[in-house]
């Protein structure tokens, strides 16, 4: 069952198989239903960070994060449209463009590192959208840095790094463009690849999650991390228009973990050995980086040939809180 720092949620309901876990959210814990529209969730004191891109010159909204890619002043632009049940008028649009940039970023070190954070955002992928290399990334650095570090192939020790993804993922071309929803992560227990490098890991729900197109979706990701530097205890969770997809903790099934992750499994399989992600207290969760980062190289791992050059998503009302958000609550 899912725990919010260290506190039992009533609301999830057990099913009887072993690490099995509840396919609802805790609607009555949502912090967003407090809010109508998010009018005033940002001033709760459960949120560490909220943007919604509704005030400000672009420029002006760079300002509130700690790191921008914008490469010539091409990927990134405000955007009139919006999720249905958002009280604005603006979103922020990503564009990246092959052979001429990979995209842009938005980068923030959070105002208080933290043990458990859920992000949510809101995302919008277009009709004709094209496989991507790189998403959004919860984690966290020691010390804390103003922009992402690198760390591609290498395994973290555990005192000084974890970051997780939630990223849409093609599985060599066998789900359409852009693909199902999985999670990349780096930590110190992660599997090897075959090419002796340390690639992220990924996790996928026994249900494969599809990402949709030509409509907004909300997505949730909690990350929590182990207690102590000895316990598997942490967990990682991801909800779909306030359904949850995946929440994987110690014992829930899954199958064969190579270097490549794991799926889960409704049944069967092995007992997942719990996260370990840190081998050090002192490392906690400090950032969020959202991107939309596109290579050639996603299209040849998915076996497209002519790729459509221009590659578009859109993020809106984005917040990262200690506790559980949920969706849009409307006014």
């Amino acid at each position: 069952m899912l725990t919010r720092t260290g506190v039992l949620v009533a609301a999830f309901a057990v099913v009887s198989a072993p690490g099995c876990l509840a396919q609802t959210s805790p609607q009555d814990a949502d912090l967003a239903a407090k809010y109508p529209g998010d009018v005033g969730l940002a001033g709760d004191p459960a949120v560490l960070f909220a943007e919604d891109f509704e005030t400000g010159t672009l420029e002006e909204i760079g300002q509130r994060w700690s790191d921008v890619s914008n490469k010539d002043a091409k990927p990134l632009a405000l955007s009139e449209d919006v999720p249905a049940d958002s009280a604005g008028k603006r979103s922020i649009q990503m564009t990246a463009m092959l052979g001429e940039n990979t995209g842009g970023h938005l980068y923030k070190v959070l105002p208080r590192a933290v043990d458990t954070a859920f992000v949510r955002f809101y995302v919008k992928f277009p009709d004709d959208a094209e496989y991507i290399h790189h998403f959004v990334h919860l984690g966290g650095y020691n010390p804390a840095t103003p922009w992402p570090q690198g760390g591609a192939g290498e395994r973290p020790r555990g005192d000084e790094r974890v970051t997780v993804g939630v990223e849409p993922h093609g599985d060599y071309g066998h789900f359409p463009p852009p693909g199902l929803w999985s999670f990349y992560c780096y930590w110190p227990e992660m599997k090897i690849s075959a090419d002796g490098r340390y690639w992220g890991n990924a996790i996928r729900p026994a249900q494969p999650a599809l990402v949709p197109k030509g409509r907004w979706q909300c997505a949730e990701v909690m990350l929590k991390l182990n207690s102590t530097p000895d316990l598997p205890d942490g967990e990682l969770a991801l909800w779909l228009d306030g359904k949850l997809a995946m929440h994987i903790a110690k014992g829930v099934a899954r199958d064969k973990w190579s270097g490549m992750g794991f799926d889960l499994l409704n049944q069967g399989g092995e007992p997942f050995e719990g996260f370990r992600w840190r081998t050090s207290t002192d490392l906690k969760i400090n950032f969020l980086w959202l991107m939309l980062y596109v290579t050639e190289n996603a299209a040849r791992q998915n076996n497209v040939a002519n790729p459509n050059p221009t590659n578009r998503v859109w993020f809106d009302d984005i917040v990262v809180a200690t506790e559980y958000i949920g969706p849009l609550t409307p006014r």
